[in-house]
């Protein structure tokens, strides 16, 4: 099965409230949020305050993606703030095993992300507890760039990975999905695709064909 999580960082930020239940009524199936700091990624995001700000816009689960630098700091915010998963980056923490074990002490689950240039190696002693890895076909930090091919074995290596594990972890792909690039990574093995600009172009009334055009890998 095939799930799609609209990132929110393409949406309209004037009417961010308007704009989840937008997707939400649309037929997505995770609200993705990347949080950035200017300091892991070059460009400066939102916080907390929003995240609690946009709860009450959906029921559909928060999927919260640090892209921070020291986010052992922060875990706690985003818990309160209404996050019901919780990602962060392999490459932004010396001890990504308790990490996770904070994320999980704090009710929420647990997401792993790598980017492009990390290998899949560093999941082998966390996989036990990890609920979701984020692959990103793209370098974190700005919305709207060109899928990366070279992460297509990348994700189908991780896949086998996971499959060995007989746990149910959900592999997600974030970074230039479209309608043409959404069936490689899901044939690679992903079976949760973050969009934002594929999703949130042509006006609401256009998101429910937008999220059906990418769910048509699983078709």
């Amino acid at each position: 099965m095939i799930h799609i999580a609209p990132s929110i960082l393409s949406a309209d930020f004037a009417r961010l409230g308007e704009e989840v239940r937008a997707v939400s009524a649309a037929g997505a199936d995770m609200i993705h949020v990347d949080v950035m700091d200017g300091h892991f990624v070059p460009n400066l995001t939102i916080g907390p305050a929003v995240i609690a700000a946009l709860r009450p816009h959906t029921t559909l689960p928060l999927d919260v993606h640090l892209m921070i630098s020291n986010p052992e700091a922060h875990i706690e915010s985003y818990a309160k703030a209404g996050a019901d998963r919780i990602t962060v980056h392999a490459e932004a923490t010396h001890h990504l095993d308790r990490l996770v074990a904070q994320i999980h002490a704090s009710g929420k689950k647990a997401g792993v992300s790598l980017c492009p240039a990390t290998p899949p190696d560093v999941l082998e002693y966390i996989l036990h507890t990890t609920d979701l890895v984020l692959v990103m076909t793209v370098n974190p930090g700005f919305g709207g760039q060109a899928f990366l091919p070279s992460q297509l074995p990348k994700i189908t290596r991780i896949r086998e990975m996971i499959a060995r594990t007989g746990r149910d972890i959900l592999l997600q792909v974030d970074g230039g999905i479209t309608p043409t690039t959404a069936p490689q990574v899901f044939k690679a093995g992903a079976n949760v695709l973050v969009a934002g600009s594929a999703i949130f172009h042509g006006g609401a009334s256009a998101y429910a064909s937008n999220i059906a055009e990418l769910k048509k890998v699983y078709v």
